[in-house]
């Protein structure tokens, strides 16, 4: 995580800002998931100081299996949905897209309404506090197949749940294969109901998820996306149809996507003009911030403040908010940065 020094960190909150790629699975903190698994007599694989140390991404995911197992109640969902939104903003998030996977929450398999019902209860329950507000994106895993896909859809089209804005899909690439013809059904039938679509590629894999995510898909926005810099051709057409990325450098660097910040895309992809956006991913379980990343950012790249405030507008345009909420957070975007003299 990166070092703030308190100016630097009181501006970059101050930054009217969307959040566009983050997980409902990766906001569990190690003494919630401790205490969960204290409750349920369930034995952790390893201690809880060294809970949050990944091997890579076949380990992360498995663990957010367990970690998800023990959300086995209303009142734990409705308490994990409330502290993401404490997060949100302490890092002066406007808004977020939060997206969740239904195959992680084993006890909820089956349950998808009242499982909707208890995020909701505590993602309403913090806006009534004055906490930012959320949209859902509800996920498929890359392993299930073509017809439990459409099922997925056909159940969030009959629910008609208002949280809801966008159909999903999440997992690992690598271990997946192509999944995009397989899932361009359901895609196809989510956007024809009205949801938004949004798609996990180009982490993992290589470009070819994204052109798939892109061709097949009908994607809004890219999850990740950044790996389509291998491919000259797909960065032109990002490019052209100004189709977002939604970047998380934090976990690209601890998930072992690239060694290193330096050798990062995200600035070469941003001078392509791909519209990028800057996101946590998981942030209690890789020890990202918002502010962190953008910080980050501005470290490495030299980001100025123009171009600091032009990622944070690609977030609140390629966010899933309702156009009041969005011209809300873009107009006191343009006062920013104020009242720095002093800073």
């Amino acid at each position: 995580m990166t070092s703030l020094h308190a100016p630097e960190h009181v501006r970059l909150k101050a930054l009217p800002k969307a959040e566009i790629h983050l997980h409902l699975e990766g906001c569990f903190e190690a003494s919630l998931i401790a205490q969960w698994a204290r409750a349920e007599c369930v034995a952790l694989s390893r201690p809880q100081e060294d809970l949050f140390k990944f091997s890579g991404l076949a380990d992360f995911l498995g663990f957010l299996d367990l970690a998800c197992g023990l959300a086995r109640t209303q009142d734990r969902l409705v308490e994990l949905s409330y502290g993401l939104s404490q997060r949100l903003a302490a890092n002066g998030t406007g808004y977020a897209d939060v997206i969740f996977n239904p195959t992680h929450w084993h006890a909820w398999h089956g349950r998808l309404g009242p499982m909707l019902e208890a995020i909701d209860a505590g993602f309403t329950a913090a806006e009534q506090d004055g906490l930012p507000g959320v949209g859902l994106c509800v996920s498929l895993l890359r392993t299930q197949t073509a017809d439990q896909a459409i099922e997925l859809v056909d159940t969030l089209v009959a629910l008609r749940h208002p949280r809801v804005v966008a159909l999903s899909v999440d997992g690992n690439e690598a271990a997946a294969g192509r999944t995009g013809p397989r899932f361009a059904e359901a895609f196809r039938k989510a956007g024809a109901a009205g949801l938004r679509r949004t798609v996990h590629a180009g982490e993992s894999s290589g470009p070819e998820g994204v052109w798939d995510a892109v061709e097949l898909l009908g994607a809004d926005r890219i999850d990740h996306g950044v790996r389509a810099i291998e491919d000259p051709v797909l960065v032109q057409l990002l490019a052209e149809k100004q189709i977002p990325l939604g970047v998380c450098l934090t976990s690209n660097l601890v998930l072992g996507v690239y060694p290193s910040i330096d050798l990062h895309p995200i600035e070469r992809l941003r001078q392509a003009g791909v519209p990028v956006s800057l996101n946590t991913d998981d942030p209690a379980l890789l020890g990202a911030s918002l502010v962190g990343e953008y910080a980050l950012c501005r470290q490495t790249f030299g980001w100025t403040d123009a171009v600091t405030a032009t990622v944070a507008r690609t977030s609140i345009a390629a966010s899933f908010a309702n156009a009041e909420l969005k011209a809300s957070l873009l107009s006191q975007l343009n006062g920013w940065p104020a009242g720095d003299a002093g800073l």
